[in-house]
């Protein structure tokens, strides 16, 4: 019963991921509209990660294949995971336009491939579910680790420049809750099935809770304030990727 109940909870709030990720689509179109219009000399997406945003997408991703892959197909896992997988293709996809870039348009279509890849070898190779549930396990601990660092790169970004750009606060705020409903679902299936979701969310949770604390550093750090002034232009290619 727990497992049921606590599945619907992490996919309710899992929503918030969702509201999130649309957010901050939202705030790339708002700015976009912005630059068009001349009322902003920043890009679209000043200040934004792929390297984050990659991290993000094989967070959702290894999940959704976690999910599909378990002897008991868990809705909880795959359908909130795939949404959201797309949805985060959707902004690198964003970048890749504004950006125009070998790296970021090699991201999208090497994630984009990935989430092709893995739904026709479910479907269509015999075993797959078991190969891909040892698979995703493996994945669990390497992405927990990339993930850790892919929020890290995206607040040395926020202190270098000393502006958040194009990074939305909602999104992390979501992320968070999503994480911590996570963690408490990752219980109700015990440690043995539930420990890739124990591992992956709390460190997920801990890089939120740094990201968003440096909302408020940009707004009140004097250090900030000196990067700003000091800084000609948004971050390069190369410190952005």
């Amino acid at each position: 019963m727990s497992y049921h109940v606590t599945g619907l909870i992490s996919s309710a709030i899992f929503l918030l991921t969702i509201g999130g990720l649309w957010a901050q689509l939202g705030f790339l179109w708002e700015r976009k509209q912005a630059t068009t219009g001349g009322e902003s000399h920043q890009r679209p997406t000043a200040v934004l990660s792929v390297n984050q945003f990659v991290s993000s997408y094989l967070a959702f991703f290894s999940f959704f294949l976690y999910g599909a892959c378990l002897e008991r197909f868990n809705h909880y896992l795959v359908w909130p995971r795939l949404a959201a997988s797309l949805l985060t293709l959707a902004v690198l996809f964003e970048i890749v336009r504004d950006r125009r870039d070998r790296v970021a348009t090699l991201s999208f279509v090497v994630c984009t491939s990935l989430l092709v890849a893995a739904t026709l070898g479910l479907f269509t190779i015999p075993g797959a579910a078991e190969w891909g549930r040892t698979v995703s396990q493996t994945l669990v601990v390497f992405i927990t680790a990339i993930l850790a660092q892919g929020y890290l790169h995206q607040v040395l970004m926020i202190r270098q420049t000393g502006r958040t750009g194009g990074v939305s606060a909602r999104l992390h705020q979501f992320f968070f809750w999503k994480d911590v409903s996570t963690i408490a679902f990752a219980l109700s299936m015990g440690t043995s099935t539930g420990w890739p979701l124990m591992l992956l969310s709390s460190v997920s949770a801990t890089t939120k809770l740094v990201t968003l604390w440096h909302f408020r550093w940009v707004r009140l750090s004097p250090l900030a304030s000196q990067r700003r002034d000091t800084s000609v232009a948004a971050p390069t290619e190369t410190l952005a990727n």
